[in-house]
């Protein structure tokens, strides 16, 4: 055994960075166990140890990739933030790495558990934690009720975007589309949350 063999995290990002990369080059389609072991320089047992099966691999994957990218945005109030935001989901999602996403939410239709996945993950993680703290921000503001903190109103806008991608099937999104996203259905979500304990208008 010798002294640089990777182990932990760092041969899990290893893996995550091997699957997409092989998702890029094989797509979902494309992508096996055995080569993604090769492009990390490990064995499919120390895959099966962290993830269960290709599907799952796959969407940790993209994940993985989408959280590298997200920065959280603190333009001083909370319309700033989400646009600022939601421009970044956008930019991801229309890039090389967006086509990940793309690939898996097209194979989700004839693998049910792949879907299910993507529901629970894909935009997990910083990408989660970057809409729950411009709502967080938003609240130390004053410019948001303590109630609107809620992973799923602070999700809502990427959860329409992703729509965007999966029912329509567009390389990205076009930006007015993303102010109606922020302006009718977003902004007004949060300014209800909790309007008369707060006495918001």
């Amino acid at each position: 055994m010798t002294g640089g063999r990777r182990r932990g995290a760092e041969l899990e990002q290893a893996i995550l960075r091997a699957a997409a990369d092989e998702l890029l080059a094989s797509g979902y389609a494309g992508m096996t166990m055995d080569k993604v072991a090769r492009r990390a320089g490990t064995n499919k047992n120390a895959i099966y140890r962290r993830w269960p099966g290709r599907a799952a691999l796959g969407v940790a994957a993209y994940t993985y990739v989408a959280d590298a990218r997200i920065l959280t945005p603190d333009t001083g109030e909370l319309r700033g933030d989400a646009v600022e935001l939601l421009r970044q989901v956008n930019s991801t999602w229309s890039s090389s790495h967006g086509e990940i996403l793309r690939d898996l939410l097209a194979a989700a239709a004839d693998e049910p558990a792949l879907l299910e996945l993507l529901r629970e993950q894909a935009g997990g993680g910083a990408l989660d934690a970057a809409w729950v703290a411009i709502v967080d921000q938003a609240v130390a503001r004053g410019e948001a009720p303590p109630e609107a903190v809620h992973p799923r109103v602070a999700a809502l806008p990427m959860t329409v975007l992703r729509g965007e991608y999966a029912l329509r099937g567009v390389p990205a999104v076009p930006d007015e589309v993303l102010m109606e996203i922020i302006d009718e259905l977003f902004m007004p979500l949060i300014r209800g949350r909790g309007l008369s304990e707060c006495g918001l208008t």
